[in-house]
């Protein structure tokens, strides 16, 4: 029962019967209502026949598309058969997305333009942050792609405006089952290569991570990356709309501009997973924080990777680690890196446990301090400086070959200690 609950708790707010073509409050409606009684009242009930009832009557079909200049709003639709209704504008839209719902089964549909009271903040805060969920554990996803008629040809899919939204990258990612406004009349085009492999052309996104995606903090830059060619009408929306990729929960506040909307989420992924690949970007700071990006299209370009080391490269590496230094001073070295708290935000001020430069030469400062000697690394000006034992020797040929690092500690206690 537990698990059937669950799903009912994933359900939108507000549905539309398809039978009825009425709005509902979903958890208010009668049959709700009935299914809860009969559970509490008889509680030797069989949850095969609940998971009936509950397949049945209370699955839904939410609709993916882009919006038009004209949709239907809740105001337009409250108290009203929408079937009835003149086909002007988006009630032509909506009118075809619940007889299309009714006509493969199912009792109750939910489309983002009107199943959203959009006066009342509490509501639309709670959509928000709730939306990735409800298609996630949507029964099925249609997506209505106004640019793609049935009769279109392959490529058609690639080409469409659909790829390019920013709300409808969570709507495409997150349904485990969806099918298109288009001939195919497969039960779940998620299962059809040949339409994944196109829609993962268009989208940068590997085919196979379309199917088994996970939200959370995993893959963080590359889900940016995913991310960071698609637009949205408010401009909030570019980071609002990747609440759920994430699965983050935050405060919806519109007019507080993207800066300041995608600065929250990078610190939120930061804070909570202390992964600092978000970091990598290339373009124009933010006025939030100048350690991120002020637009989501700085993360384009691929995150950075290190190629792996062979198990061959390894041995030779600490091979030659243990003729050129201390073991006991790199152990010690290494246990104090270890002990360094995560990275995190705090007062929007960026706090790394320590900062790393490429050595790019070093040689002695003759004349000077014993153990002394002049570096240059990378992002830093000419140093000087002085360690606790001698540095091997380091040809430039040998520079190339490895690299020397600088870190810094940002933690004054092991500054203390180093």
């Amino acid at each position: 029962l537990g698990k059937l609950w669950k799903e009912l708790e994933y359900s939108p707010l507000r549905l539309l019967n398809t039978s009825t073509a009425q709005m509902s409050t979903f958890k208010t409606s009668a049959e709700y209502k009935e299914l809860l009684s009969s559970t509490t009242k008889h509680s030797d009930l069989q949850t095969g026949l609940i998971t009936d009832v509950v397949a049945t009557y209370f699955c839904c079909v939410l609709l993916s598309h882009r919006w038009e200049e004209t949709e239907a709003v809740l105001p337009d639709i409250q108290d009203k058969v929408v079937y009835e209704l003149n086909r002007l504008g988006g009630i032509a839209k909506l009118q075809s997305f619940c007889k299309v719902a009714r006509d493969a089964g199912y009792r109750w549909a939910w489309m983002d333009t009107c199943c959203i009271d959009k006066r009342s903040n509490t509501e639309v805060q709670e959509s928000v942050n709730s939306m990735f969920v409800w298609y996630r554990h949507s029964a099925l996803t249609i997506v209505y792609l106004s640019d793609v008629p049935p009769s279109s040809k392959p490529g058609a899919l690639a080409r469409s405006i659909w790829n390019e939204r920013g709300w409808t990258f969570q709507e495409f990612i997150a349904p485990k089952d969806w099918s298109l406004y288009l001939g195919d009349r497969s039960p779940s085009h998620k299962e059809s290569s040949a339409i994944m492999k196109e829609l993962g052309n268009a989208t940068g996104i590997d085919a196979q991570a379309l199917v088994t995606f996970r939200p959370g903090m995993t893959g963080a830059r590359e889900k940016l990356q995913w991310a960071s060619k698609r637009v949205t009408t408010l401009q909030e929306d570019v980071a609002y709309s990747l609440f759920g990729i994430f699965g983050i929960t935050l405060p919806v506040i519109y007019g507080e501009r993207r800066q300041n909307a995608l600065g929250r989420l990078l610190q939120e992924i930061v804070a909570r997973s202390g992964d600092i690949s978000v970091l990598d970007w290339i373009g124009q700071p933010s006025e939030f924080n100048s350690c991120l990006p002020a637009h989501i299209t700085s993360y384009t370009t691929p995150p950075r990777t290190l190629p792996p080391l062979s198990d061959d490269d390894i041995r030779t590496q600490v091979s030659s680690l243990r003729q050129t230094m201390d073991t006991d001073l790199a152990l010690e070295f290494y246990k104090q890196l270890e002990q360094l708290s995560a990275p995190r935000f705090a007062n929007c001020r960026l706090h790394l446990p320590c900062i790393s430069f490429c050595v790019t030469e070093v040689g002695p400062n003759r004349g000077l301090v014993q153990d002394t000697y002049y570096m240059k690394a990378e992002g830093l000006n000419d140093l000087l400086i002085t360690t606790k034992e001698p540095l091997p020797q380091f040809s430039h040929a040998r520079l190339n070959r490895r690299t020397l690092l600088l870190v810094r500690p940002w933690d004054r206690a092991a500054r203390l200690h180093g």
